[in-house]
């Protein structure tokens, strides 16, 4: 039963995602003719799904064999961390072979955090099963999930988050003229930063130097976003 809402939920964000996605490129315009905006979305559907399995199959380096079942099975995991950062490499390096400069990921931005925000409700319907769980605390709002453990409910403060993020972005759209590019650039940098930071509180192996594969993951999205926090009115907002 957790794992069909988990399906339910998990179907209703793309496809509630990406309604809302036509939704936003129609009453804000796209810069981008069709035929090149196709391309991008089929490129970020097959790097978001391809960086989602690779990492994570890295979630959990003590199950990886060099056999296909091991390996079909470490590839069914999956991370919201990794497909977004497999996307956007794929996005970045169609639009490089295709010769657009402009940046295609604001259209994109809202829609994301609707899909993430459904789909978390099915992680968090999961339970166990879904292995998104915090680890135990004493906390009044710990969640038991069925084994007797109440745990922090991780998949409530990302839910929590996202809508923070989308309240806090509107208030900036409203408040300054945003670069093109801004939007999302924001959006990945203030939902790397939750994971990072939220991931401490996950029963999830360390891979190297007491971090693990996502937080790695996240260090390094941040970093390829360092303009963000070195010049953050040069990089975001029009003078």
């Amino acid at each position: 039963m957790h794992q069909f809402l988990h399906l339910v939920f998990e179907v209703a964000a793309f496809a509630l995602a990406f309604a809302y996605y036509q939704l936003v490129r129609v009453r804000q315009g796209d810069a981008i003719g069709d035929p090149q905006r196709m391309s991008i979305i089929i490129a970020a559907a097959v790097g978001a799904f391809l960086g989602s399995r690779i990492l994570g199959a890295l979630e959990r380096p003590d199950l990886l064999e060099w056999n296909m079942g091991a390996l079909f099975g470490a590839l069914g995991n999956r991370t919201i961390v990794g497909g977004l950062l497999g996307g956007l490499m794929a996005v970045e390096l169609t639009k490089r072979a295709m010769d657009v400069t402009t940046s295609s990921g604001d259209l994109f931005t809202y829609p994301l955090i609707l899909g993430i925000l459904i789909g978390r409700v099915g992680c968090l319907l999961g339970g166990l099963e879904d292995n998104t769980y915090g680890v135990a605390t004493d906390l009044p709002w710990g969640i038991d999930l069925g084994d007797g453990i109440r745990r922090h409910p991780t998949n409530l403060y990302e839910m929590l988050w996202l809508a923070f993020t989308w309240v806090i972005l509107v208030r900036i759209e409203r408040r300054f003229e945003l670069l093109n590019g801004a939007r999302f650039k924001l959006f990945m940098v203030m939902y790397l930063l939750f994971r990072l930071i939220v991931e401490i509180i996950k029963p999830q192996p360390m891979v190297f130097m007491g971090v693990s594969s996502i937080q790695w993951a996240c260090l390094l999205g941040l970093a390829y976003y360092y303009k963000v926090f070195i010049f953050p009115k040069r990089s975001l907002i029009h003078a």
